[in-house]
C-alpha cells in the first residue's frame, strides 16, 4: 500500500466537519458520506481499510440509533473494516456499546488532528499486519479441495471442474444425491476463486419457511412489513463481492423463482418494501439433488432460471458408484473420530470392510460418516467389526476382492457389451475385442453364453 495514497471513509453529516477532516487526512484518498445510504454505497466503492464515522447521523443526529445500524450493517458488508467511532465528551457508553458491536476504536469529539492521524495511522498498519497473516496463511494452508478423499477417477475429473472452473465468474450448479459433498465442492470453489477473501454465504433453499425466505434473501426496509422495525440487509447483499451459495435450488418457491432470475440477469436486488436497485457483486453457486429437468417438465421449475444457473453444471457420483472410495473414507473417519474421542488406534476388521464395501449407501458419504462415529464409540477393544456397524457382513469369503472374479466379470460385461454392438455378428464381436474368432468362442463358453 506503499505505491498509492491509502483511502479513507469520513462518515461525517457537518458539512464544516467533513472540510476540516478532508484537510486533515490530506495524504489519504478521502471519500464523504453523511448518512447510512451513502455510507454503505461508499463502502462498496472504495473498500476502504479504515473509516471514520460519527455515531450521530441523519434523520435524528442527537440519537445515536442511526449510527448503531450504519456501523452493524458496514461490518456486516466488510467485517475486517476498521471503524473508529467518533463521538461526543459525554458519549462514553455509547462509544462502549460501538466497540461491543465491532468498532476498532473510539475518540471524542472535538477531535485533535494530530491524535485522530496517529488512530487511522495505526488502524491501517494493523489492518495491513492482519492481511500479510491471511496470505501467508493461506500460502501455507493445503489445497482448497484436500480435504476430499478419493480414488475414483470421475470424482477426481470433478475435483479438476472444480479447480479449472474457480478463477472464471461463470455460475455453477452442482448436482449429486443428498450427503455426497456437494457444499464442500462450493466452499473449494469459493476458496480456489479470486473471491476467497469475501465472505461464502450459504442458504438452505430448503430449510426456510417460504413465507421468510424472500426477506432471508433479499432483505428488508423498516417498515415493510409487520415486524419490521428496521432495516435488514439479506443474504445477497450479505455476499457481495463473495460467493452465494443456494442449496436445494430445486426447493425454490415459482415467485421466488422469477425474482432470483431477475437478480441474474440485472445483477441489481431490491430490498421488500424499498423502491432503490441495489447493485450487488456475488458469484452464485447453487446445489440440488433432485432433477432439475424433470422438474421444468412439471411446471415446478422455471427453464430459463436453469439455463442462468446452469452455466456450468458438475454432476457429484454418489458414494456406491466410487470404487473403492467407501472403504478409504471409512479408514480416514476411523482415524478422525478415535482422536476425537480419545480413543486408542482402532482397526477396520476383514468383516466391517466387506459390510462398507457392499453396502449401498443410500445417504452416501455423511451416512457412512454417520455410521463410523457411532461404530467407534460402540466398539469394545481395539477393533471395528461388522456388528459394530449395524451394517450386513456380506459375504465371507471376500469374493470382491478376488482378482479371479473381477477378471471374469470384466470379461464378461466386455464380451456382451461387443456383441451387443456388433449385433450378433461374432466376427464384428471378435474384431471389437480385438481377439479371433476362435478366443471369442473359448470367452463364450468360459461365461456361459451360447
Amino acid at each position: 500500500m506503499t505505491d498509492k495514497r491509502r483511502t479513507l471513509l469520513i462518515v461525517e453529516d457537518d458539512p464544516a466537519l467533513q472540510k476540516q477532516m478532508k484537510w486533515t487526512f490530506s495524504d489519504y484518498e478521502v471519500a464523504l458520506a453523511a448518512d447510512r445510504e451513502n455510507a454503505l454505497i461508499q463502502l462498496r466503492r472504495v473498500e476502504p481499510a479504515v473509516v471514520t464515522m460519527d455515531l450521530g447521523l441523519p434523520p435524528a443526529a442527537d440519537d445515536p440509533t442511526e449510527g448503531f445500524a450504519t456501523l452493524t450493517e458496514m461490518l456486516a458488508l466488510a467485517p475486517e473494516t476498521k471503524v473508529i467511532v467518533l463521538t461526543g465528551q459525554n458519549d462514553r457508553a455509547n462509544a462502549l456499546k460501538a466497540i461491543e458491536l465491532g468498532a476498532y476504536d473510539f475518540y471524542a469529539k472535538p477531535f485533535e488532528p494530530d491524535v485522530l492521524t496517529l488512530m487511522v495511522d495505526r488502524a491501517y498498519r494493523l489492518h495491513e499486519l492482519q492481511e500479510e497473516n491471511r496470505r501467508l496463511r493461506a500460502a501455507a494452508a493445503p489445497s482448497a479441495l484436500g480435504g476430499l478423499i478419493t480414488r475414483d477417477a470421475e470424482m477426481l475429473r470433478v475435483c479438476r471442474t472444480i479447480e479449472k472452473v474457480a478463477p472464471t465468474s461463470a455460475t455453477v450448479m452442482i448436482l449429486g444425491d443428498s450427503g455426497t459433498g456437494k457444499e464442500i465442492l462450493a466452499r473449494g470453489l469459493h476458496e480456489l476463486s479470486p473471491r476467497k477473501e469475501r465472505r461464502f454465504v450459504a442458504i438452505n433453499c430448503a430449510a426456510i419457511p417460504e413465507n421468510l425466505l424472500e426477506s432471508e434473501l433479499f432483505g428488508y426496509e423498516k417498515g415493510a412489513f409487520t415486524g419490521a422495525s428496521k432495516q435488514t440487509i439479506g443474504r445477497i447483499e450479505t455476499a457481495h463481492k463473495g460467493t452465494l451459495f443456494l442449496d436445494e435450488i430445486g426447493d425454490l418457491p415459482a415467485a421466488l423463482q422469477a425474482k432470483l432470475l431477475r437478480f441474474l440477469q440485472e445483477r441489481a436486488i431490491e430490498r421488500i418494501g424499498g423502491r432503490e436497485e441495489i447493485p450487488v457483486d456475488v458469484r452464485v453457486v447453487c446445489a440440488t439433488h433432485q432433477n432439475l429437468k424433470a422438474l421444468i417438465a412439471e411446471g415446478r421449475f422455471r427453464e430459463d432460471l436453469y439455463y442462468r444457473l446452469a452455466e456450468i453444471v458438475v454432476t457429484v457420483p454418489p458414494l456406491r458408484a466410487r470404487a473403492g472410495d467407501a472403504v478409504l473414507l471409512a479408514r480416514a473417519f476411523v482415524l478422525r473420530f478415535a482422536g476425537e474421542f480419545k480413543r486408542p488406534a482402532l482397526a477396520l476388521l476383514p468383516d466391517a470392510l466387506q459390510a462398507i464395501e457392499q453396502h449401498d449407501w443410500p445417504g452416501n458419504v455423511r451416512e457412512l460418516e454417520n455410521v463410523i462415529k457411532r461404530a467407534v464409540i460402540m466398539a469394545d477393544g481395539d477393533a471395528i467389526r461388522a456388528a459394530d456397524l449395524e451394517l450386513t457382513a456380506g459375504d465371507a469369503q471376500l469374493d470382491r476382492l478376488s482378482l479371479r472374479r473381477a477378471r471374469d466379470d470384466a470379461e464378461r460385461q466386455a464380451v456382451l457389451r461387443a456383441l451387443a454392438h456388433a449385433d450378433g455378428n461374432f466376427s464384428r464381436a471378435a474384431d471389437l475385442l480385438g481377439v479371433s474368432r476362435p478366443t471369442l468362442y473359448d470367452l463364450m463358453h468360459r461365461i456361459g453364453l451360447k
